[in-house]
């Protein structure tokens, strides 16, 4: 088996940049959701300590995770 030096740094930057755009877009769908949810959510989470607002959040982001990792692997 011969080592293809060039693909796998190929390969190796491909994965990088498609890592980089899952968490950009990821981040964006977070603000989006942040930016219309009528509460202030961040602070429900971390001052309040609402767990059903936390457990929301998470939902939400692993929701985007998954439409996000469907549309960049095709």
């Amino acid at each position: 088996m011969v080592l293809n030096v060039e693909q796998t740094l190929f390969n190796l930057l491909l994965a990088a940049l498609f890592s980089v755009l899952g968490f950009v877009l990821l981040f964006v769908g977070y603000r989006i959701f942040d930016t219309i949810e009528p509460a202030d959510i961040r602070r429900k989470i971390f001052e309040e300590g609402n767990v059903a607002a936390g457990v929301f959040t998470g939902a939400f982001i692993i929701a985007i995770a998954i439409i996000v990792a469907a549309s960049i692997h095709g």
